[in-house]
């Protein structure tokens, strides 16, 4: 990748070519895939992701909120959209732009089969969220009854797709668990099938499930978000997919801290001996939050690790360079291929989701890669 001149999130498509072709080689021919690309495509920038993943040939694409389907459509991208997390004031706009709203509850059925009668839809298509055990959104599979009844009164939309959310897939020692919520969601999606009277497509796995449970419950279609951005959420797949994303910038300027010397709000590090330091353009308001200060984070100048030294400001941050060949101007990595994003956010005690969807968007994106695409 080539080098900059400031602060950079540098977005490979290729990469992302890679990690979709290995997650489509899982899966049988026939089923389909739905990219998650809300949260600005986990941090990275959805336009040009969606839009590689279309040329690709992705079925369909999930994002959490109106706005961000609203977005896809001007970038473009002409897939269905699912929106995971619709809003009722949204309702209006959602048709608009041909998204397709995931009901989960009957207060949000009732309400958007009210706004798609008002427009004299017919068989506007729809996803139903059954809750089999994260009991964050979803139908209880006890209120299949509730659904078939109001679902024939209606003409104004009909299910596109049933499908429910996996708690601990990547975790091996919850299997017994995962099989319990793939039984539970495919007894309740076929009995909903034989009531209603027509099919519909099913899904339940996201990218860990895909690694995991692909032999046995790919149903109609699955979903993957953090493995099209190159992480696995387990070491054993980290060979096989590639970050996308490297965040780099550059070093504002180099000091050097006598014994006593404070630096930072607080004087958060005293220098026990001679130190160098190097201030990078960087800080909490750009995502690389106070949690990576003291110690805790480190960036990689010139292959060597740099531990980011004192309190997290919100513009900058200093990293201890003492004993590596550095100047002002020269480039660091906060993360993405000599640290990844994963080993970047362990130390500070998180994980790899907060760390990329956190990066601001201030902070330049750069677009490599990604020219043509063969299917």
């Amino acid at each position: 990748m080539k080098r900059v001149k400031e602060t950079t999130l540098q977005i490979d498509l290729d990469a992302l070519t890679h990690n979709y072709r290995f997650l489509r080689a899982k899966l049988d021919q026939q089923t389909r895939f739905m990219a998650v690309v809300k949260a600005f495509a986990y941090g990275s920038e959805s336009a040009a992701v969606s839009r590689h993943l279309e040329a690709l040939g992705v079925d369909y694409f999930a994002v959490a909120y109106t706005a961000e389907g609203k977005a896809l459509r001007e970038a473009g991208v002409t897939a269905p959209v699912l929106v995971l997390h619709p809003l009722p004031s949204h309702f209006e706009e959602l048709v608009e732009h041909c998204l397709e709203p995931a009901l989960y509850s009957e207060k949000v059925l009732k309400e958007f089969t009210e706004t798609a009668e008002s427009l004299k839809l017919s068989a506007y298509p729809v996803h139903l969220k059954f809750n089999t055990g994260l009991n964050r959104l979803g139908f209880g599979t006890d209120q299949l009854g509730l659904i078939t009844t109001l679902l024939q009164q209606t003409g104004a939309i009909r299910v596109r797709s049933a499908f429910s959310h996996l708690v601990a897939s990547e975790d091996l020692r919850e299997k017994e668990f995962t099989l319990q919520q793939i039984g539970t969601f495919r007894a309740a999606a076929e009995k909903l099938k034989e009531e209603l009277g027509y099919s519909f497509l099913l899904h339940q796995l996201n990218t860990s499930g895909i690694l995991n449970y692909a032999a046995s419950a790919q149903f109609d279609m699955v979903r993957s978000g953090i493995g099209l951005y190159g992480f696995g959420n387990d070491p054993r797949f980290r060979q096989d997919l590639k970050p996308i994303m490297s965040l780099k910038s550059v070093i504002s300027q180099i000091h050097e801290l006598q014994p006593g010397d404070n630096l930072g709000y607080n004087r958060s590090f005293t220098a026990s001996d001679v130190t160098r330091t190097a201030t990078i353009p960087l800080g909490h308001a750009d995502g690389i939050g106070r949690i990576y200060g003291k110690g805790k984070g480190f960036l990689m100048v010139h292959g060597e690790k740099a531990p980011i030294i004192g309190n997290v400001c919100m513009d900058m941050l200093m990293i201890d360079v003492t004993g590596i060949s550095c100047e002002e101007g020269d480039e660091v990595e906060v993360f993405g291929q000599e640290i990844t994003a994963a080993d970047l956010a362990a130390g500070a005690g998180t994980i790899s989701y907060e760390l990329i969807t956190a990066v601001s968007q201030r902070v330049k994106r750069e677009i490599l890669g990604g020219k043509t695409v063969d299917r």
